[in-house]
């Protein structure tokens, strides 16, 4: 098995956020923003697989894009890999990008690009391609190249290998073994697995906001809620937790009765479980998608008959229009599905304090409950044991770390945006559309608090060739154990290119106990300040530069003002790509 890294390059970036659609951005921006993740990976990961996107960038489609597949993927980063298709990638050269007369016009120019397999079905590296190459459209040394590169990834698994057997062997030694026997000796769903399932999610719930409320204790003398109501679609749905491609979604739900092989506690369940001494009350109140408020009445007698009120929104992940999120699932704005938030914000009227817990897909837009619920809780699609990890966060049994990898909008429509827009893209005089979120990138609460506190930069000046060292201290000054995430975002001043406001350049995570401080340094190397210039290479400029200590996007701590000297300097694919950290910690008491 090997990883395939994908969807290179700009899926993310489509117009309108269709999961097929142009991108609308030149070099720089590509090289800037699109390109450096991917390229962390190629020079990092020994990734040794990657699949082309379905996008054109600037009229490029991906799939024939050979200065892409071939002369920065391979020449210069030095990937050795096999490129692969995006399904129908190479036939859409034809049929949707219109840059191919045929499919074997298709074939010749991907293969050409750098596209060695078209997988996982043959509309063009087949007979369309045979055909080509029959007619000398192709010269059968790109034939070669691709066939070399899987045969030699191939050779390197030991798949060609003549003790080579697809069979495991401890059971190719167990003579007269059934075949169909042997198909239900792979266990993935171990206790091993679900251990790290089960850190996984409770580390990826981000809590939004919080009035007090959370977290909420176990037992009744502690002060749980005698009487919850679970009001919400994904109250008591075991998918819920899981994305378009999990195969519970995938292939169980177009094969009922599949047998999944797994065990998917509700929500419902889960709160059961966490809470034994509360009463636990449950209704729909509308389906996930429908516009039907026939159960609002229902739901909302349960949420003024109870203490408290855990609104279970969000999602159905599913694929090409067979979810509200997921794959082909497209949304014209950012609005919780169906009559989801008519039913929040009947919720936040019936005066009971609300709990919104999102198992969604979607960063979403949340109305009045931004501002109005008691708490928010982003739990995303977080796997398996995601509904265990959101009602453990809910009690305090864990202390929420999640930081958000995305903005969450405040208006359904102020879609797509990035926190790395520059001046102009932020809210302005000069527009009356306001982007600012209601939750930047990077936020995240815990049940605890920390002060930042003695910034020190060992040297405030830099040539830029150079780097800068900086440390500071962080302490939880709280009651409980936390998580502080120190995230590092690069502000330049003046540039000769317009750069956005500020960008994350790195990160650090501390898990301190009360009174616990740590003593963080960074170094911090000229090369994050690169950008593309108007030349179109990379280059180190000169002058002014912000260093800014943050919670997130939008809650700075500490600012170290700094200033790079010297020449403009031209950097290339070799340079420092990560600041170092120190951490250290120095005392448990105050």
């Amino acid at each position: 098995v090997v990883a395939t890294l994908k969807h290179f390059a700009g899926y993310s970036a489509s117009r309108a956020g269709r999961n097929l659609a142009p991108v609308g951005m030149g070099a720089r921006e590509r090289a800037d923003v699109i390109l450096p993740p991917f390229e962390m990976a190629v020079r990092e990961s020994g990734v040794r697989s990657v699949m082309h996107a379905y996008t054109d960038t600037d009229g490029i489609p991906s799939a024939a894009d050979g200065p892409l597949l071939t002369g920065l993927l391979r020449d210069t980063w030095g990937f050795g890999g096999t490129v692969v298709a995006d399904y129908f990638g190479i036939a859409f050269l034809k049929t949707l990008h219109g840059v191919a007369g045929s499919y074997g016009e298709a074939a010749a120019a991907a293969l050409g690009a750098g596209v060695d397999v078209e997988l996982p079905t043959v509309k063009t590296f087949g007979r369309p391609l045979a055909d080509a190459l029959a007619g000398g459209l192709v010269p059968e040394a790109l034939v070669d190249r691709a066939v070399r590169r899987v045969l030699v990834q191939k050779a390197q698994l030991g798949l060609l290998d003549a003790e080579w057997s697809p069979v495991p062997p401890v059971l190719a030694a167990a003579e007269d073994a059934d075949p169909e026997a042997l198909r239900g000796t792979v266990r993935l769903d171990t206790e091993e697995n679900r251990a790290l399932a089960r850190r996984v999610a409770e580390e990826a719930v981000v809590l939004l906001r919080n009035d007090g409320t959370l977290p909420l204790a176990a037992d009744p003398p502690a002060g749980a809620p005698a009487r919850i109501a679970l009001v919400g679609p994904n109250a008591d749905t075991p998918t819920a937790v899981l994305g378009c491609y999990s195969f519970p979604v995938h292939v169980g739900g177009r094969h009922p009765g599949t047998p999944l092989g797994l065990t998917l506690p509700t929500l419902r369940e889960a709160l059961a479980a966490e809470f034994p001494h509360s009463e636990i009350v449950t209704a729909p109140g509308a389906a996930l998608d429908g516009r039907d408020t026939d159960g609002f009445g229902e739901a909302l007698a349960l949420a003024e008959g109870a203490d408290l009120v855990i609104a279970a929104l969000g999602d159905r992940a599913g694929l090409f229009g067979r979810g509200t999120s997921g794959e082909g699932c497209d949304a014209e704005d950012l609005e919780l599905p169906g009559v989801q938030q008519q039913l929040l914000d009947a919720l936040l009227d019936t005066g009971t304090p609300v709990v919104v817990t999102l198992l969604a897909g979607r960063p979403y837009a949340l109305g009045r409950a931004a501002d109005e619920a008691a708490a928010v809780v982003q739990a995303f699609f977080p796997g398996e044991e995601g509904t265990r990890a959101v009602a453990s966060v809910l009690s305090g049994r864990t202390a929420p770390s999640g930081r958000l990898p995305v903005s969450v909008p405040r208006h359904p429509g102020s879609q797509p945006s990035t926190y790395l827009a520059a001046r102009l893209g932020h809210a302005s005089e000069v527009s009356h559309a306001d982007p600012t979120p209601a939750f930047g990138f990077g936020h995240g609460l815990t049940y605890t608090a920390f002060t930042w506190s003695d910034l020190v930069v060992e040297r405030e000046q830099a040539s830029t060739e150079g780097e800068f060292t900086l440390s500071c201290t962080v302490r939880n000054t709280g009651g409980r154990q936390g998580t502080e995430v120190v995230q590092v975002y690069l502000h330049d001043p003046v540039a000769s290119v317009v750069q956005p406001v500020q960008r994350l350049i790195g990160y650090v995570r501390l898990g301190l106990r009360p009174a616990e401080a740590a003593r963080v340094r960074m170094t911090v190397p000229a090369d994050l300040a690169s950008f593309t210039g108007r030349e179109g290479h990379r280059i180190v400029e000169p002058g002014a530069l912000e260093l800014r200590l943050g919670a997130s996007s939008t809650d700075t701590r500490l600012v170290a003002r700094l200033t790079l000297t010297g020449p403009v300097r031209t950097v290339d694919h070799t340079r420092r790509l990560h600041m170092g950290v120190e951490t250290e910690v120095l005392t448990d008491a105050p």
